[in-house]
C-alpha cells in the first residue's frame, strides 16, 4: 500500500480526496493549515511515498514547501504532485514538482498520474 501525504487546506477537498484515495488503496495522511516547519517535520516522520500538494494554502505557498522538500536530504527524492486552480504547471515543475494537475480535475486523471508518472 502506497502512503500519500495530502497537503490541502480546504476541508471539503481533504474529505473527498481522502475518501477517494483510500478506496483506491492508498494510505492517506492529511495535513492542513500547519506552519511550513511543522509540515517538514511531519513529512520526515511519516515518510510518504507520494505527496499531493496544493499550491495555494492559507499560511504559506506550496511552492515554498516544494523548494524546502527538494533541499532536505531525507525528502528530496519524494514524488510530489502539485495542484492549483490556476495554470501554474511551469512554476511548479521549475520549483521541483514531479507533476502538476490543474483543478478541477477528474478523479480518474488524478489516479492515473499517481499510479503512473509518480510511481
Amino acid at each position: 500500500m502506497s502512503k500519500l501525504a495530502l497537503i490541502e487546506d480546504d476541508p471539503t477537498m481533504v474529505s473527498l480526496l481522502k475518501f477517494l484515495l483510500e478506496l483506491e488503496g492508498f494510505q492517506v495522511v492529511a495535513y492542513a493549515g500547519e506552519e511550513l516547519s511543522d509540515l517538514m517535520t511531519m513529512l520526515q516522520r511519516e515518510r510518504p511515498d507520494n505527496i499531493l500538494l496544493d499550491v495555494n494554502l492559507h499560511h504559506f505557498n506550496g511552492l515554498d514547501l516544494i523548494r524546502q522538500i527538494r533541499l532536505d536530504p531525507q525528502l528530496k527524492d519524494l514524488n510530489v504532485l502539485m495542484t492549483s486552480g490556476l495554470n501554474l504547471q511551469d512554476e511548479c515543475l521549475k520549483a521541483g514538482a514531479s507533476a502538476f494537475i490543474m483543478k478541477p480535475y477528474m478523479p480518474d486523471d488524478l489516479l492515473k498520474i499517481l499510479r503512473g508518472k509518480l510511481n
